[in-house]
């Protein structure tokens, strides 16, 4: 199931208090993660991965975090109080369910009572194939699922206390494959998705290699980018790369990539300036004020692409939490 370590782990402030106890798994310091693995084979034309994170804080204190996903999802969060940036402004989330874009860039968030959340990452036009939303103008902007004609209850309500987070997850992937069953809906643009897992392959690649290799013109790729993604293929590839690297800051991601990762920069002016542009500090500033449910979301998206990669099984133990099993066998 893609477990991150075998037992709950304890996030610490610099305090040295407990904030957080997790049940679905934490890094080796004790940043909570969420149990995430392939989506049910009914929804992958759609879903690209399945998450759900249980995290409870010792107060019920405001925690400020930040939030850059290059994936749109649907999630339902319960028990908990959101504060989420968007495009738009802050909006309030409580004991629901929503859609997400993608991001362009970092986005705030605050929240209270610490992480319940469960959902799917959505493929690059599954947005609008599911849902009627149209994926570009979601970019950096969240609508409850009611805009999309879904009573919220429908899902929301498949939530109950005596379920166990897996059990959780399973439910919702369920109702997602009786939604596109009863709707007979199509799977998005192929050449969307052929675009989403060249970022993860070498974001440096030029668009005009790519295009060949896909049989069309760069001008279709950048068309398609556009609606599906709501960025330009330029851009997708620059956030990738930062991606990535934030995840290696974050101790979430494969140590034995780090010099590939920093190879994509020209230099390290340029690194801190494509960095600075996405969250608005410098790697080291992000180093030391990472964000809890940041991590868990660059965990969520190195572990699905080092399985897109081969690099692991569907499954296997991460790199990331190999250190933490190895100190537990000591």
């Amino acid at each position: 199931m893609g477990h991150n370590t075998g037992k709950p782990g304890n996030k610490k402030d610099f305090t040295g208090t407990a904030v957080f106890r997790s049940a679905t798994g934490s890094t080796e310091d004790g940043v909570p993660l969420a149990l995430n693995r392939q989506a049910d084979p009914r929804i992958r034309p759609w879903a690209a991965r399945a998450m759900v994170a249980y995290a409870y804080e010792r107060e019920n204190t405001m925690i400020y975090g930040q939030l850059c996903n290059d994936s749109a999802y649907l999630r339902c969060a319960v028990g908990v109080d959101w504060t989420a940036g968007t495009a738009d402004g802050p909006m309030e989330l409580r004991d629901e369910t929503f859609l997400c874009g993608q991001h362009s860039a970092v986005m705030p968030l605050r929240y209270s009572g610490g992480i319940k959340v469960a959902g799917l990452m959505l493929r690059p036009g599954a947005l609008r194939a599911l849902f009627g939303v149209n994926d570009a103008k979601m970019l950096n902007r969240i609508t409850r699922i009611d805009a999309a004609g879904i009573p919220d209850r429908e899902i929301t309500g498949l939530f109950n206390l005596d379920l166990e987070p897996p059990e959780w997850l399973e439910a919702i992937e369920g109702w997602l494959a009786d939604y596109v069953t009863r709707k007979g809906i199509a799977p998005p643009e192929p050449l969307s998705q052929a675009l989403e897992l060249q970022a993860f392959v070498d974001p440096n690649r030029l668009l005009s290699e790519f295009a060949e290799e896909q049989g069309v013109s760069p001008r279709t790729v950048e068309r398609v980018a556009k609606r599906d993604f709501g960025l330009t293929p330029k851009q997708i590839m620059r956030r990738a790369r930062i991606l990535d690297l934030a995840a290696q800051l974050c101790g979430v991601a494969d140590d034995a990539e780090e010099d590939d990762f920093l190879l994509r920069f020209f230099d390290q002016a340029h690194q801190i300036r494509e960095f600075h542009t996405f969250f608005a500090m410098t790697p080291g500033e992000f180093q030391t004020k990472r964000s809890e449910l940041l991590t868990l979301s660059l965990e969520i998206r190195q572990a699905r692409r080092l399985e897109l990669l081969d690099r692991i099984r569907p499954g296997a133990i991460r790199p990331w939490m190999r250190r933490t099993l190895l100190d537990a066998a000591e």
